[in-house]
């Protein structure tokens, strides 16, 4: 049950931090483009880098990285734990791996979003 706890904490954290960062892009910034997304995505793809990193040398507890990995970042941004995810498989030299899970996640998922999209408007 702490473990649910942590994720859903930290994902309640996540959800309030993503939304003010929307608050803050939604003034004075272009519409046009998605700068909010972007800013999200790119800062959680950092620190969720940095912190793993950081967390080999020393020691955070499991309920610590589920607060923060799944339920603050996870929840901030999903984006940074695909972007580790292609870096860990690669990494571990996968690289052919790492490619088809990139290519993969954005082409078969952009295009199920879009299919998803269309067939709603068939109801």
């Amino acid at each position: 049950m702490e473990k649910v706890l942590a994720v859903a904490i930290g994902g309640a954290a996540g959800a309030v931090l993503r939304y003010i960062t929307f608050l803050y892009f939604d003034k004075g910034h272009d519409h046009y483009f998605p700068w909010a997304t972007l800013f999200i995505n790119l800062v959680g793809s950092f620190l969720i880098g940095f912190l793993w990193g950081l967390f080999d040398k020393i020691y955070v507890s499991p309920g610590i990285r589920l607060f923060i990995f799944v339920g603050l970042l996870g929840s901030f941004t999903t984006f940074s734990t695909f972007a580790f995810e292609v870096f860990n498989i690669s990494r571990n030299g996968s690289v052919l791996q790492g490619l088809i899970y990139m290519i993969g996640t954005n082409i078969i998922g952009i295009s199920l979003a879009a299919g998803g999209y269309y067939l709603s408007k068939l109801i």
